[in-house]
Order: C-alpha cells, then sequence, then structure tokens
C-alpha cells in the first residue's frame, strides 16, 4: 500500500512547501483538488513538480465536465513531461453543490455529466498516445486526422497514457464500468434508498471481485481509499489499514481538507502511516 494526501485549495506556492516536506517525509503522493472557481491544480502540481523528483504528483479530483478534454489532454501531458512521468489524474462527474448554481452555462444534469465523464477517457486515452485518432461521442467530437502530427505536442513520459484514476459509484453497474476503463477507483457507495454511504472494507472486497470478474484491460489497476489517521494511536491505525489493505486498497489518501494550513503541514511532517 502506497501513502498520499490530499491538499485544501491551496496557493501554489503552499502547495510547492508541502511537496518538499512531504518528499522528505517519505509519502508517496501529494493530490490536490479542483473546483469550478478554485486556486487551479494544474499550476499547483507545475509548482510542486519543480522542487521535487520522487513524490507522485495528481488530481483528487477534475470534475471532467468542467474541462474541455483536448485542454485537459494539454494541461495532463505538459506536467507529466514537467514532474518527468509523475502524474496521475484523478477524474469524476463533480460536486455540483461546490458553487456551480453561480455558473449556469454549466452542465448539472446527473446523466449528461456522467456521458461527458466517459467520454473524456475515451479522448485522454486518444490524445495520451499521440497518434491519429476520430472520435464521436454524443458530448465531444475529435478529428485529429485533419491535424498533421507535426502540430502534435509532445507525448506524456508515461505510456500508454497518464494513469487515470476515475470515481466508481457501487452498485451502479454503469459508473463501475466507466471507472474501469481507467487504472483505478475512487470507490463510492449507494445504499438502497438511493443515498451515498460510507464506504467499507467488506464493499471494496465487493468491488474488487467485480472488477476482477469484469475489467478486460490487464494493466495494473489501483484501489483508493481516503481517510484520516492523524488523531489514532498506533493500534487502531494497524487495525484499520490493515483491513483496507487486506480488502485490496493499493493506496491511502490521507484528508488533509479540514486541517488549517499549519496542522497540514505539521501532518506531513510526521510521515506517512506505518503499517507492521
Amino acid at each position: 500500500m502506497k501513502f498520499g494526501f490530499t491538499l485544501t485549495y491551496s496557493i501554489a506556492r503552499l502547495v510547492a512547501d508541502a511537496a518538499c516536506i512531504a518528499e522528505k517525509a517519505g509519502w508517496d503522493g501529494l493530490f490536490v483538488g479542483d473546483a469550478i472557481w478554485c486556486s487551479d491544480p494544474m499550476v499547483s502540481l507545475a509548482a510542486a513538480a519543480m522542487v521535487t523528483s520522487r513524490i507522485r504528483l495528481g488530481t483528487m479530483i477534475v470534475p471532467a465536465p468542467l474541462r474541455i478534454p483536448w485542454q485537459l489532454a494539454s494541461q495532463t501531458g505538459s506536467l507529466d513531461n514537467l514532474c518527468n512521468g509523475r502524474l496521475i489524474v484523478g477524474l469524476a462527474t463533480g460536486a455540483t453543490w461546490m458553487g456551480w448554481k453561480s455558473f449556469p452555462d454549466e452542465v448539472t444534469d446527473t446523466k449528461a455529466r456522467a456521458e461527458m465523464l466517459g467520454e473524456t477517457i475515451d479522448i485522454l486515452t486518444g490524445m495520451y498516445l499521440g497518434k491519429p485518432f476520430d472520435y464521436d461521442g454524443k458530448h465531444y467530437h475529435v478529428r485529429l486526422t485533419l491535424m498533421e502530427e507535426m502540430h502534435y505536442p509532445p507525448r506524456p513520459v508515461q505510456q500508454p497514457r497518464i494513469p487515470l484514476w476515475v470515481v466508481g459509484v457501487w452498485p451502479r453497474k454503469t459508473s463501475m464500468q466507466r471507472a474501469m476503463k481507467g487504472d483505478g477507483l475512487i470507490p463510492h457507495r449507494l445504499n438502497p434508498d438511493g443515498k451515498f454511504a460510507d464506504v467499507t472494507p467488506a464493499d471494496l472486497r465487493e468491488m474488487k471481485a467485480y472488477v476482477d470478474d469484469h475489467r478486460t484491460l490487464t494493466t495494473p489497476f489501483d484501489y483508493i481509499i481516503e481517510g484520516q489517521t492523524g488523531s489514532l494511536a498506533p493500534a487502531q491505525v494497524q487495525d484499520q489499514l490493515g483491513a483496507w489493505q487486506e480488502s485490496g486498497a493499493t493506496w491511502w489518501i490521507e484528508s488533509m481538507f479540514s486541517l488549517t494550513t499549519d496542522q497540514a503541514l505539521a501532518r506531513l511532517q510526521q510521515g506517512p502511516p506505518q503499517l507492521a
């Protein structure tokens, strides 16, 4: 299991400072959020890339409908080259309650946003390869066959693509199938009444069994769990993380969204959780 952390929507300079501290303290990954109006995560990750050499850098998460796929391909491809192949791109439909009503031109329909997420995965996959292809979706259309390859930007360092972690909602099969087109599952769960509930290790085990049975790609696939261990005793950390690891989790992401900047930096200096 690898250990990363998420930061609030901090300015780039603070993210760079946090990245330096985290790399020295032994963390495996730094992830920043994205929203409809915030400190741009691409700028923050670029700042972190310039002052680190080992730690993975990524988004948790990019709301796919807010970024045109070919622009996202340009941004993330440039970042992957800047950090020499350390980028991970987390994708989801987006949390519309986080200010979307202030921008009435944005797409808020749940089904449409899910479709846009699926098409974004397809288009990023094609564009990261840096080869001609055409794509016709419901929301996006690409005609790279009409562009001379001499105008293509450099391909990302990571091939065949930058790893894509995708939110999947269990037990919705369409959502899970969409996530399986990526390289990692950020699991969410719905109760029978249609309301979201906390994911348990037993839930993750069930999701992993589904992925193992239905995913057709043979590339590595991660399972990402987010939570907090900072206030737990060592024995509690062992119990909690051990259960997730046994259920198939490959990344633990320490959530620091509720912490102040000083609290987050202090937590980073302590280093990642330790499993016996």
